[in-house]
């Protein structure tokens, strides 16, 4: 494999506004290709918002969701790969053929393809179903792929099937950190109050951020992840507030 300028490209979504996400996107994608990257990797649900979607109903999930291959977001990302010529990946919710929905990662490339993932361990709605297939595809940039969406991850054997089917690159979009959790062993809730005040005390949320809560939990497993398997991981994950976690 040759080498490959990528981006880790993070925002803070609008819950439920696709047309506000998308514009972000756009944005984003433009200024990542302008500095010389051929892949570019948005975070889990980020053209449809997370942790919302635990309140939503049946009718408003199935309301935003949208099919993957031939919804709006489905061709703006594939027109926006094709003019930037680079590839982008993001995440949304999908109403498959069937009419389940599914916690989905498109990724588009400059030559039209567009391939998904649906997350294998998906809780975020009793109405998403998990998906049930792993996904590695080639690319115009001569690597192979592969994606898991977030809790994909935590279970080390999905990424070992994902390196055995070939992926150099894993794509691992996230929404997590700070999540509110029974478990006393893994991150716990973020103190809102360091966020509000993060601009005349960033050193505050940075300690918060990078503690036991964010970045050092992630770091138990996602390098080990990459190490293990021969591959390179690229970690996106949402920031700011969402549903009242930050």
């Amino acid at each position: 494999m040759r080498d490959i300028r990528v981006a880790a490209v993070q925002f803070e979504p609008v819950p439920g506004d696709k047309a506000a996400n998308l514009e972000k996107v756009a944005a984003l994608a433009r200024e990542a290709a302008a500095r010389g990257a051929e892949i570019s990797a948005f975070p889990e649900c980020c053209l449809t918002g997370y942790w919302h979607l635990r309140r939503r109903s049946k009718e408003e999930l199935e309301e935003l969701a949208e099919p993957a291959f031939d919804g709006p977001c489905a061709r703006a990302l594939r027109s926006l790969a094709g003019d930037l010529r680079t590839t982008l990946g993001a995440g949304l919710v999908e109403r498959g053929e069937d009419g389940a929905l599914h916690n989905t990662y498109l990724v588009a490339m400059p030559d039209g393809q567009i391939r998904r993932h649906r997350k294998i361990h998906a809780f975020e709605s009793d109405w998403i179903r998990p998906g049930d297939d792993f996904t590695v595809f080639d690319t115009p940039h001569g690597c192979r792929v592969g994606v898991l969406i977030c809790y994909d991850c935590n279970l080390c054997e999905n990424v070992r099937i994902t390196a055995l089917r070939g992926a150099e690159i894993l794509l691992a979009p996230h929404q997590t950190g700070g999540c509110a959790s029974p478990d006393p062993n893994i991150m716990g809730l973020v103190d809102r109050r360091l966020w509000e005040n993060r601009h005349a005390d960033p050193g505050a949320i940075e300690a918060e951020l990078k503690g036991p809560k964010g970045r050092g939990w992630l770091l138990r497993w996602l390098p080990a992840r990459a190490h293990d398997n021969g591959l390179f991981l690229v970690f996106s994950n949402g920031i700011g507030e969402d549903d009242g976690e930050v």
